[in-house]
């Protein structure tokens, strides 16, 4: 492919309250156009990644970008929306630009302002993300549940691998000074129903469900013909999206059919196999979520996924290290920023430039899946470190 990731930017993720939708946008794409060194009268478009307007008052935002720098006034400002996915249908809307040559460099934001609202009112704006004529009153976590206990009806209990998953991803939290949960917990609260840890939706406790956050995270995105303009870049070998049936019915729930789909396009079109992969973000908006990407990666064959978690094979120093940034369970989950977050996780990875978070093996390929309603929208991009 001939784009590359030039600059990244990344709010903190969190309960935000003295930051708004406006600020959040903003804050993040000033970052990326500084970390590339230009300014916005070099930006030939803007795209944003945002879910549910029902959650802010600020229904038409993507403008909101251009007051990021002066030079954005005038250029065009596309919004995307595809559930959780949202960011990278953003992200890869603006390849497909500048691809074609309507672009030689674009300005991704993904953002969400979820804190806003209380639990329920969140939960109910998230819900939309569902097929309503057979889910409507299901909570997403009450949809995330049937994967689980379809699971254990076809193959075995998940719910060790599970636990497992929650506090790996919380120890990987504790490294990254911009994740929602800097914190700790232990196997045996995930394990066990408690006050602090109660069922969800059987057998999802809340150790098992992704943060409601605020953030934004932004990536510039540059034509291969403009890469002498800056000093490094993180090219994408492959960058597949596919869609499923938006109902779980119509699918099998033990397993994630269109992940899989997206993972085998994307290994195929950069030449690589999931031994080549050195890290991996994934969308683990529940626990469940990150055991099934372990199987549609090629970690395991179905059903066995749960021996490579508990193995150790997908932590920090394992054979894939999985969610080094914490993942949507601890670094958080502000749901139109999350695809643009991994790609900034995976650049900095590769680039050398993670800081805390830097992986010690030095890897060549990352790999980004995103993911959108119940294994609906899959987006999976491999990226590699390039010379500028």
């Amino acid at each position: 492919m001939d784009a590359f990731i030039v600059g990244t930017g990344h709010t903190r993720f969190g309960k935000l309250d003295r930051l708004g939708l406006e600020e959040l946008i903003k804050d993040a794409a000033q970052e990326a156009l500084v970390d590339a060194g230009i300014e916005g009268a070099d930006v030939d478009g803007v795209w944003l990644g945002h879910f549910n307007s029902g959650l802010v008052p600020d229904g038409f935002c993507s403008s909101m970008i251009l007051h990021a720098d002066p030079g954005l006034r005038f250029k065009p400002a596309i919004r995307c929306e595809n559930a959780c996915a949202s960011g990278s249908a953003a992200l890869y809307s603006a390849l497909d630009a500048v691809a074609s040559g309507r672009c030689r460099v674009a300005l991704v934001v993904g953002v969400e302002k979820m804190t806003g609202l209380d639990t329920v009112g969140v939960t109910a704006a998230l819900s939309g993300a569902s097929y309503q004529a057979e889910e409507a009153g299901l909570s997403f976590p009450q949809i995330f549940a049937r994967f689980a206990q379809a699971y254990a009806q076809a193959y075995e209990d998940p719910t060790e691998a599970m636990a497992r998953i929650a506090v790996k991803n919380h120890a990987n939290a504790m490294r990254n000074p911009l994740a929602h949960m800097r914190r700790p917990i232990e196997l045996d609260y995930a394990l066990s129903v408690s006050d602090r840890n109660p069922m969800i939706a059987p057998p999802l406790k809340l150790s098992d469900c992704s943060l409601i956050s605020d953030g934004a995270a932004a990536v510039v995105i540059a034509h291969r013909s403009e890469l002498g303009r800056f000093d490094r870049a993180v090219a994408f070998r492959a960058a597949e999206m596919v869609s499923d049936y938006l109902p779980l019915s119509a699918k099998r729930p033990e397993t994630f059919e269109g992940p899989a789909r997206a993972v085998a396009q994307a290994y195929l079109t950069a030449g690589v196999t999931v031994a080549d992969i050195g890290l991996a973000e994934v969308h683990d908006c529940f626990t469940i979520a990150e055991l099934l990407s372990v199987e549609a990666l090629g970690l395991a064959p179905g059903g066995h996924g749960s021996g490579v978690v508990c193995e150790g094979q997908t932590e920090r120093g394992g054979r894939l290290p999985i969610n080094l940034s914490g993942g949507l369970k601890a670094k958080g989950h502000p749901v139109g920023a999350t695809g643009v977050s991994m790609h900034v996780m995976i650049a900095r990875q590769l680039l050398g430039e993670a800081e805390d978070l830097q992986i010690e093996t030095s890897p060549a390929l990352g790999l980004c899946l995103n993911m959108g309603g119940g294994a609906v929208n899959s987006a999976v991009s491999i990226l590699e470190t390039a010379k500028a």
